[in-house]
């Protein structure tokens, strides 16, 4: 997990792409899922400051979801949502794989998911070429009992060099297809 400062910088330079991963789930599917309101998993004080790239591509996943799950009939809460919102992001090229997950969580789950897709990118992947790929894993969790009641992933190549309105238009339809099957029941 080496040039984790290149990655991230790739990903602020980047329009966000995202897939699917092998021991650990990708897809998730308890059914239907009854909310009307989510709050995205809650993350330390303690937890670090990072580049101002970072901060704004948080921003840009964090409004995508908001959007499409308001389309869903969801509302976002700062807090004590009837569902919690979690998501790793994962980037990688044919080498090496970073993530940022401050708002998936730091547990064994987020470390099996960024090694199975490091290990799709650089071990199982036929490309010959040069590339860069960005994968985002959403979940939805059950915020009484912590259970996951869905999950969905989606990967796609990263842009270089994309304006920020080219960045934020192409993180709303990743966003869109990895919750597509999500459905929500009032």
């Amino acid at each position: 997990m080496k040039n984790s400062s290149l990655l991230c910088t790739s990903l602020a330079a980047a329009a966000l792409a995202f897939a699917g991963c092998s021991s650990v789930e990708t897809r998730v599917d308890t059914g239907p899922i009854r909310a009307r309101s989510f709050s995205f998993i809650k993350i330390s004080a303690e937890t670090p400051t990072f580049a101002n790239n970072v901060a704004a591509i948080h921003a840009m996943v964090q409004d995508a979801i908001t959007r499409t799950l308001a389309g869903k009939g969801v509302t976002r809460l700062p807090a004590g949502g009837d569902v919690t919102v979690a998501y790793l992001i994962i980037a990688g090229n044919n080498a090496s794989t970073t993530s940022l997950n401050e708002y998936f969580g730091y547990g064994d789950e987020a470390t099996a998911l960024v090694d199975k897709v490091h290990k799709e990118e650089t071990t199982e992947n036929e490309r010959r070429d040069y590339f860069e790929a960005g994968t985002l894993v959403v979940d939805v969790i059950d915020p009484r009992t912590n259970k996951l009641l869905w999950r969905g992933s989606l990967q796609r190549d990263i842009l270089r060099n994309a304006t920020p309105e080219v960045r934020a238009a192409r993180i709303q339809q990743v966003v869109q297809g990895v919750l597509a099957s999500l459905r929500i029941s009032p």
